[in-house]
């Protein structure tokens, strides 16, 4: 006679914006010159394996849970350039013996910055993907795809996932506002399209909004019935968010959960490890060890700090 055990684990998320995660050799399609050997940041191939090395150790730091500790099972990075990138990423630096893969998208940004899904194999079995193309708006340049993945994950639920990097609000913010609302609204078609099929369905959108608590996405993604379940997150060694400007803390970085997920949290809060951490000599407290200070390199890791989000999975088993 078999008895069915109710199996209780925890599946890990991390998002990142990685800050320039360039390889060192010009494509001659984008504008990448500023991060080469010849560019204005002097990108050697030193350099580069050492960031590569670095957003390693971000993300392996992002595996403490409690007194146990294992990898992340998923992890949403921005500001990736290509597939060479996550091919070292994954399969050359620290995280080499990590079992990850990826998937990410291609898309028309004009710097050649992109995101992509890095996921742990045995924990998660994609069975779809595709690039959601955003149409400019006047004035605004070519952006970065939005990236969709759906999955199975070890419950045997099916999780959906969309991982975006919306535009700067370099210009300012009103000016650029109307090209987040662009992102918005196919984001919004998207999530739509989901709920047509299973009004049930587990959805996760996470990424780099370039928006506060208040912003056009935030708002849309709230309004599908979506939980930001980052709203809260801080860290334990001074940071009151993932990104700080001019001595403020703001999390422009955001993890979202449809309801089947966001019950589930345990916990979502920012990795402010000591070492990815510096003194803000001007602002006071502590900032990202990011790997350019202005001009000046700093082998640093980040000018946003991971978010960490974890939540319940319960799957059957039998004895």
């Amino acid at each position: 006679m078999s008895i069915s055990i109710l199996l209780v684990s925890v599946l890990t998320f991390v998002e990142l914006n990685c800050e320039n995660l360039f390889d060192y050799r010009h494509d001659s399609l984008k504008q990448d010159i500023e991060y080469t050997p010849e560019g204005d940041r002097r990108w050697t191939r030193h350099k580069y394996w050492d960031k590569l090395d670095n957003i390693a150790k971000s993300i392996i730091s992002c595996g403490d849970e409690g007194n146990d500790w294992h990898l992340p099972d998923l992890i949403a990075l921005c500001e990736v350039e290509n597939d060479s990138v996550m091919h070292d990423l994954t399969k050359r630096s620290l995280l080499r013996n990590a079992n990850y893969e990826y998937i990410m998208t291609d898309s028309p940004d004009e710097r050649g910055i992109d995101v992509a899904l890095m996921y742990a194999q045995g924990r998660f079995a994609p069975i779809n993907h595709h690039s959601i193309r955003v149409t400019p708006v006047k004035g605004m340049r070519p952006t970065r795809d939005i990236l969709y993945v759906s999955g199975e994950i070890i419950s045997g639920d099916t999780l959906h996932i969309f991982i975006v990097h919306a535009p700067s609000r370099y210009g300012g913010e009103r000016h650029t506002r109307p090209h987040r609302k662009a992102v918005a609204e196919r984001l919004d078609s998207a999530i739509d399209s989901l709920y047509s099929l299973n009004k049930e369905s587990c959805i996760i959108v996470a990424g780099d909004f370039n928006e506060y608590a208040d912003g056009c996405i935030t708002r849309q993604i709230c309004s599908k019935g979506l939980t930001n379940v980052s709203g809260k997150a801080t860290g334990k060694n001074g940071a009151k968010g993932t990104y700080k400007y001019k001595g403020k803390w703001n999390s422009v970085d955001k993890i979202f959960a449809s309801e089947k997920i966001a019950v589930k949290t345990q916990e979502c809060k920012v990795n402010d490890a000591p070492f990815l951490l510096e003194k803000d000599e001007k602002y006071g407290g502590v900032q990202p060890l990011r790997t350019y200070r202005a001009w000046k390199y700093r082998n640093g890791f980040s000018d946003h700090l991971p978010l960490v989000f974890r939540f319940a999975l319960k799957q059957y088993g039998t004895q």
